[in-house]
């Protein structure tokens, strides 16, 4: 039956090609299959992988962060933090451009949620910068490269579910996606800077008067604004970094302090209340469905034979450590253009361990690789869950060529961030060994 595994793969593309949703997909296609490996022995089979997900702790952590994004994408907190943007980073060249991407890594870190961030920012920063005559390009990627940061800035649903495949601490990766997540945003920043210097057209500084605020004011909006946010960000990620709590502890407490900072702010109304846990309660299901058929589908393709038929692929190709990795990580790319997030990692993070593990390869430095790939898939035609969350919220004159023109030097620096890393390992892997003796 070796040969069940090499048809896994095509079967599943066209269900999902045909339009059938990605969960059901894989859960068709392990059932299927399962059913020449398995027989009658099948159902219980599938009942085990969906009990082994149902009953991971680690698991139990991304309802609670999504809950957690949930409350603050619908409160104030948002307004409040790009309104502090503005006033201190306005005067630069294609200052709302930068506040914008600022903002973005705040949010993204107070929330771990991709589309919450790209919709809430994308919706606050769009007008202003079409008021004052930003490049339409510009714009354009400045929300999706913002939005998409998500994925590379801690706390990450995509980090939680990537480290309970591959049984790696979720407190390493998170900290090892620090330095490249810090190193994304300056080159971001970076290029919007150098853009709007070398074209002023495309973006200009905002008039004195619409920044010009006394000092006090200004401090006083700061530290109503920022310092809420900052303490949650510190209490979520800080537990984690430094071994105070595990990441279901630290999510539970990141939900409970946006539930208090919703009451803090007064917007904690029973509309905001409900229309909170139901959008926790759509995602949570979506992720943890897919996460079951992935786990299905991973079982079957083991069992059937699976790991053989990749360490004939491996062997046969002959290909160094360093020739191995970037083998995958081409592959996940191009996957990227195809296929969300979540779907590359339950289909092939399962197929890239045995021989990564074999070659001795560093499994955080690989994962930190692996995330920021996935993340240029977010931003990569067609799919591009970026551009389509763009154009949910984007007026008409922002047209789907400038989302595509705009999102290209994006996508650049995501990958100058993933040279950065594969060049220099300790990126990745130097802070999680550091904050081990804090531990």
């Amino acid at each position: 039956m070796s040969y069940l595994p090499a048809l896994m793969f095509p079967a599943l593309f066209a269900l999902i090609f045909l339009g059938i949703p990605v969960a059901f997909s894989l859960i068709a296609v392990a059932g299927g299959f399962g059913l020449l490996v398995f027989g009658d022995r099948l159902p219980a089979f599938l009942y085990g992988k969906a009990l082994q997900v149902a009953a991971s702790p680690v698991l139990a952590a991304i309802p609670l962060f999504i809950v957690m994004g949930s409350v603050l994408e619908r409160t104030s907190i948002a307004r409040r933090l790009f309104q502090v943007m503005q006033v201190w980073l306005g005067r630069l060249p294609g200052g709302l451009a930068v506040a914008t991407i600022t903002m973005c890594a705040v949010f993204a870190a107070a929330t771990g949620i991709i589309g919450a961030v790209e919709t809430v920012i994308g919706m606050m920063a769009i007008p202003p910068m079409l008021k004052y005559a930003y490049d339409k390009g510009l714009i354009s990627g400045t929300i999706c490269g913002g939005g998409s940061l998500g994925t590379i800035i801690p706390p990450s649903v995509t980090v939680i579910v990537y480290g309970s495949i591959a049984e790696l601490s979720i407190g390493d990766l998170m900290v090892g996606i620090v330095i490249p997540g810090a190193i994304m945003v300056t080159l971001f920043i970076a290029y919007i800077l150098g853009r709007s210097l070398w074209r002023p057209q495309d973006a200009r500084p905002l008039p004195r008067e619409e920044t010009a605020m006394p000092l006090w004011p200004k401090l006083k909006l700061t530290i109503t604004g920022l310092f809420p946010a900052l303490v949650l960000i510190f209490a979520v990620l800080g537990s984690i970094m430094f071994g105070i709590a595990s990441p279901t502890e630290a999510a539970a407490v990141g939900a409970a302090g946006a539930v208090i900072l919703a009451v803090a702010y007064r917007e904690l109304t029973p509309r905001v209340a409900y229309e909170a846990l139901r959008r926790s309660v759509s995602i949570s299901a979506m992720v943890m469905l897919i996460v079951v058929g992935g786990s299905m589908f991973s079982g079957v393709f083991v069992v059937a034979g699976g790991r053989g038929l990749i360490s004939q692929v491996v062997g046969a190709l002959d290909l160094s450590p360093v020739g191995l990795v970037a083998v995958f990580l081409l592959i996940v790319f191009l996957l990227g253009f195809v296929l969300d997030w979540i779907t590359i990692v339950l289909i092939t993070l399962p197929i890239f361990l045995a021989p990564l593990k074999a070659l001795g390869v560093d499994q955080v430095w690989f994962a930190v690789m692996m995330l920021v790939v996935i993340q240029t898939s977010y931003l990569t035609p067609p799919m591009a869950p970026a551009i389509f969350y763009l154009r949910t919220i984007a007026p008409p004159e922002i047209r789907y060529g400038h989302m595509i023109r705009g999102v290209v030097p994006f996508v650049i620096a995501q990958l100058i961030t993933l040279a950065i890393v594969a060049w220099w390992p300790a990126t990745a892997t130097w802070l999680p060994k550091v904050l081990i003796g804090f531990r």
